[in-house]
């Protein structure tokens, strides 16, 4: 039997593709595992595991066998009676069904030729694997819609991020608010959290990436908006460059020259025009593509 190779996320996954593959049980396949799962930074995968599976193939006949077969063939050419063994023995050794009866495993008949689409129903996994399979994935296809409760997404996200400051070896308190009804907020509190900020809250905004990935892995969630702020960074960053965008747009109003703000990510850019739409005589654009894309404050009229 040939060998096929599947990918997963786990050693686990990528067994279970492999099965699915191959459409038999666990306990008739054997596996070799090509490559473990490549882990980086706070976690995320690199590089999925590999895995190398096949059907596991049957034992060959034992020697003794093969002889008393010969001995029997000869006898019954010969119209003398051979000594055999017992009737159990030699029908579970020419009739596969009563092989299986007596323990043996009966040795793998080839398959004649059918048309593909019985062929391939043939490959496919027992109903109960299937089944667990379609649930496991349930959710997590491309367009599908699943609703999972805040509190439930908010737990989950919750748990993960204890665990990711237990791997940094900081000590934090992490509180969780539900400021509307379709988005949960999770405040990182503690001492010596500016590793998990990173510069310009660079290391942040991937954690909270990380923290929605995490989600919605566990859940299959297209529902809600989960926000992380550490330390009230982002709390305090929007504050200030709320001022800043004040500042600017009183400038240009004074100027009547359109000015261009450095890159900002989505959520610093939505600061931004939020800050500036209330103040006539000036308007905001974004222009560019991320990660460069900027708002460019105008004058009225441009």
């Amino acid at each position: 039997m040939e060998w096929v190779e599947t990918t997963g996320r786990t050693v686990d996954e990528a067994k279970e593709a492999a099965l699915d593959e191959l459409g038999v049980d666990e306990t008739d396949a054997e596996f070799d595992v090509v490559a473990e799962p490549g882990i980086g930074l706070f976690g995320r995968l690199r590089s999925e595991a590999r895995v190398r599976a096949r059907v596991r193939p049957t034992a060959p006949r034992a020697k003794e066998d093969r002889r008393d077969r010969r001995r029997r063939e000869r006898g019954s050419k010969s119209g003398t009676s051979a000594e055999s063994p017992s009737s159990t023995e030699t029908a579970g050794e020419s009739d596969p069904a009563a092989g299986s009866a007596a323990g043996m495993k009966p040795e793998r008949v080839p398959e004649m030729a059918a048309p593909a689409s019985s062929r391939r129903d043939d490959r496919r996994p027992p109903a109960g694997r299937q089944r667990t399979a379609e649930s496991r994935n349930n959710g997590r296809r491309e367009g599908t819609q699943v609703e999972v409760a805040l509190e439930e997404q908010g737990r989950i996200a919750e748990e993960f991020l204890r665990q990711l400051a237990t791997e940094f070896g900081v000590a934090a308190s992490i509180s969780l608010t539900q400021p509307s009804e379709d988005t949960v907020d999770l405040q990182m509190e503690g001492a010596d959290l500016g590793l998990l900020i990173g510069p310009k809250g660079a290391t942040l905004l991937a954690i909270q990436d990380l923290t929605r990935t995490v989600v919605h892995n566990r859940t299959g969630a297209n529902n809600g908006r989960i926000h992380v702020d550490i330390g009230g960074y982002r709390q305090r960053r929007a504050e200030a460059l709320a001022r800043f965008a004040v500042q600017v747009a009183t400038a240009v109003q004074q100027s009547g020259a359109r000015t261009a703000l450095e890159p900002m990510s989505a959520a610093d850019r939505k600061v931004v025009h939020d800050a500036i739409t209330d103040i006539d005589g000036v308007s905001t654009v974004s222009e560019g593509e991320d990660p460069h894309r900027r708002v460019v404050v105008l004058p009225a009229g441009s």
